[in-house]
């Protein structure tokens, strides 16, 4: 499948796309509102909730902004590249957690994105007023997987 027609056909497939897919897709997070799929030969999650998948919306642009210098970039315009994505996505959601419940410090999966944002909500009013200095410190600490390097034969 060429990728232009897999995009179109993902697209079509997916009108309500989860803006936390890359770590869905990693298996270190799940949600409550994660529909996962499969095109041709990768893994797709559908947000099966408009008002969940604007809040994640929201909450990655903020995240974004506010974490723009833990990932070395002045201004962040665009899409990020893969990794710094998971950086933002996963590093913001256990710093979250981690301000949410101290107990969970440790932890490096996150079971339900939903969950945790309307807890935050609950908690701090909105998603602006989130502890974002405390949130951003596990971003600069979040590292992804390690890349495998395999010998030579």
């Amino acid at each position: 499948m060429e990728e232009d027609q897999y995009r179109d056909t993902y697209q079509r497939m997916n009108a309500l796309r989860c803006h936390f897919e890359k770590s869905i897709n990693a298996r270190t997070a799940t949600c409550a509102h994660g529909r996962r799929f499969n095109l041709a030969d990768r893994e797709g999650v559908a947000c099966t909730l408009d008002l969940a998948q604007k809040r994640c919306i929201t909450l990655l642009e903020i995240l974004r902004q506010k974490g723009s210098f833990a990932l070395g970039m002045p201004k962040v315009e665009g899409p990020l590249p893969h990794a710094k994505e998971i950086k933002v996505q996963m590093g913001s959601l256990l710093g979250l957690q981690t301000a949410l419940h101290p107990e969970q410090t440790e932890s490096d999966l996150v079971h339900d994105i939903q969950a945790l944002i309307s807890e935050g909500i609950s908690r701090y009013g909105n998603l602006d007023q989130l502890p974002f200095e405390e949130i951003v410190k596990c971003v600069v600490k979040y590292e992804g997987r390690r890349r495998v390097e395999r010998k030579p034969r």
